[in-house]
C-alpha cells in the first residue's frame, strides 16, 4: 500500500509540475496580448485624434519610449559593432536611435489616418511572446503585424515588430551593417548620418 501511495504521489507531483509551465505560458500570453492591445489602442487614438503633426509625434514618442525596449533594440541593430564603440559613442548612438525610431514611425502619419487595429493570438517564442495583429488602413489591404514582447509576465516591452513576415529590427541591423562597411566601419560616420536623418525630418 505504501509503495502504491508513493507512486501515486510521484505521478500527481509530476503532473502538477508539468501543468505549471503551461499555466505560466498562458498567463504570459494573456499579459502580452493585453499589453499590445493597450499600446495599439493608444497609438491608434493618437493617429486618428486631433492635433498637429508635431503634437502627434510627441505623443507617439512617449508611447514608444514606454512600450519599446529601445536600448535593447538599438544594441541589437548595431550588432557586432556595439563592442567597437566607446561609452560616449554608445550614449550618443542610443539617444539618436530613439529619435530615429520615432522619426521612422511618425514620418507618414497622414497615411495612417483612419487606421484600425485588431488583436489576434499570442504564441510563445523562446522566452518571448509573439502577438499577432491585423492593421487596416483606408484604401489599403489589411496587413499582418506581429509584435515580439520580452518579459511578458513581469515587465512586458516590445523588442521587434514583424510586418508581413519582415523583421524590422533585422532590416535595420542589415542597413546599419551595410552602411558601416561602406564607410570603413566608422561609428562616427553612422552617428552623423543618423543625426542628419533626424534633423531632416524636423
Amino acid at each position: 500500500m505504501t509503495d502504491r501511495r508513493d507512486v501515486l504521489r510521484a505521478v500527481l507531483g509530476a503532473g502538477l509540475l508539468a501543468a505549471l509551465p503551461a499555466s505560466a505560458h498562458a498567463q504570459a500570453a494573456e499579459r502580452a496580448s493585453e499589453f499590445i492591445k493597450s499600446t495599439g489602442d493608444r497609438l491608434v487614438a493618437v493617429v486618428n485624434g486631433p492635433g498637429s503633426s508635431a503634437e502627434k509625434r510627441q505623443a507617439i514618442g512617449k508611447i514608444i519610449v514606454a512600450a519599446v525596449d529601445v536600448d535593447a533594440v538599438g544594441r541589437f541593430c548595431l550588432g557586432r559593432f556595439w563592442r567597437q564603440t566607446s561609452l560616449d559613442q554608445q550614449k550618443t548612438y542610443l539617444a539618436l536611435f530613439q529619435e530615429v525610431l520615432i522619426t521612422n514611425i511618425t514620418a507618414k502619419l497622414g497615411e495612417y489616418q483612419g487606421v484600425r487595429f485588431t488583436l489576434g493570438r499570442a504564441r510563445p517564442q523562446d522566452e518571448e511572446q509573439v502577438v499577432s495583429t491585423v492593421v487596416e488602413r483606408p484604401n489599403n489591404a489589411p496587413a499582418t503585424v506581429e509584435w515580439v514582447v520580452t518579459k511578458p509576465a513581469a515587465a512586458p516591452r516590445i523588442i521587434d515588430v514583424i510586418a508581413e513576415g519582415t523583421s524590422l529590427r533585422n532590416t535595420q541591423r542589415s542597413d546599419y551593417s551595410a552602411y558601416l562597411q561602406r564607410n570603413n566601419n566608422s561609428i562616427d560616420a553612422l552617428l552623423v548620418a543618423m543625426k542628419t536623418q533626424v534633423d531632416s525630418a524636423k
